[in-house]
């Protein structure tokens, strides 16, 4: 078993090719970021270790979309392959005196994680959710656009600019406007093209204050994270209080880890504002918070694990939402 960091950039892969983890043993490579490279990479491996592919332990760091196609590809190779959150290597670098930052040595951070931490092997999402994510990445762009154009406009409006940049920008709003609605309707013909996301998310619309977008991006986080258990995926999400404390002069207020997806935070955020009026168990929760003299923050923190929570359980468990205060009132 030999384990295997690799450094991802736009064009290139820095690699590390840990051979002895003790000693720090250690053989570099630097291949194209395309198919070939990594082909060409694999080659490297199996002729410096004599290993297999199935005998390799891969560790990628999370860059975005620059490392989605060399992980599928030793995926496919039969390598084990973890992608690491940048944050916990970090973590890692520090609690290992690192403090060089370069290609290289993350690369030989990389591997040494590989190692010595129990990381969760990388499984890559159904095509159906790939495309769902692209999808809604693709919407959440639009979206954005459309949003800047429409503060212009005001502006404009207020400055009293030319006729002709008013027209440009009213233009722009059309333009954005079409194609925030080409691609909505493009994502409910997605999901009703296929049975299986169309029932998940029907159960997740059945839970108060789970609107369209929240329940799709709700899918896409569950079908492609593999969680085992409603923390796990509160964890992910940034959504878990961490403690500051440290003998009797420190005391910290706990506060949010913030990892995560932070568009899908803002988007649970404004979910659980709303059910915390509409949905019996997390407004039941959140009463009683306030009431013990919690902050109002606080309790809407809870209330979005709360709401993340009966998520889980109504994807884990294949039924629509059933409210636990009314089934014991």
């Amino acid at each position: 078993m030999v384990h295997l960091g690799i450094d991802v950039s736009k064009a290139k892969l820095d690699c590390t090719l840990l051979l002895d983890a003790q000693s720090q043993r250690a053989r570099s490579k630097s291949v194209a970021n395309t198919p070939e490279g990594v082909a060409a990479l694999l080659h490297w491996v199996q002729r410096q270790s004599g290993c297999t592919p199935d005998q390799i332990r891969a560790a990628l760091e999370a860059t975005g979309a620059y490392h989605e196609a060399a992980t599928a590809a030793l995926h496919q190779a039969g390598v084990c392959v973890f992608v690491v959150n940048p944050a916990q290597l970090r973590d890692f670098a520090k609690g290992h005196a690192v403090r060089t930052k370069t290609d290289a040595k993350d690369s030989l951070v990389l591997a040494l994680c590989a190692a010595q931490v129990k990381l969760v092997p990388w499984q890559p999402a159904p095509v159906e959710i790939r495309e769902l994510r692209a999808l809604m990445s693709r919407l959440e762009a639009v979206e954005e656009q459309l949003r800047a154009e429409l503060n212009r406009q005001q502006k404009a409006q207020l400055a009293q600019d030319p006729s002709l940049v008013q027209q440009s920008i009213e233009a722009s709003i059309a333009f954005w406007q079409s194609e925030l609605g080409r691609l909505q309707q493009a994502i409910d013909q997605h999901i009703d093209g296929h049975p299986g996301l169309r029932e998940e998310r029907e159960r997740l619309l059945s839970i108060p204050a789970v609107g369209d977008k929240t329940a799709n991006r709700m899918l896409c986080l569950l079908y492609a994270g593999h969680f085992h258990s409603a923390c796990q995926l509160a964890a992910y999400l940034g959504l878990i209080p961490v403690q500051h404390q440290s003998g009797s002069s420190v005391r910290g207020r706990p506060r949010l880890s913030k990892n995560g997806n932070t568009r899908m935070r803002a988007s649970l955020y404004m979910a659980a504002v709303t059910a915390t009026r509409y949905n019996p168990d997390v407004q039941a929760l959140y009463t009683r918070l306030l009431a013990r003299g919690k902050a109002k923050l606080s309790a809407l923190c809870a209330a979005m694990r709360k709401l993340v929570h009966i998520c889980f359980g109504v994807f884990k468990n294949k039924q629509t939402y059933r409210p636990f205060v009314c089934a014991t009132a």
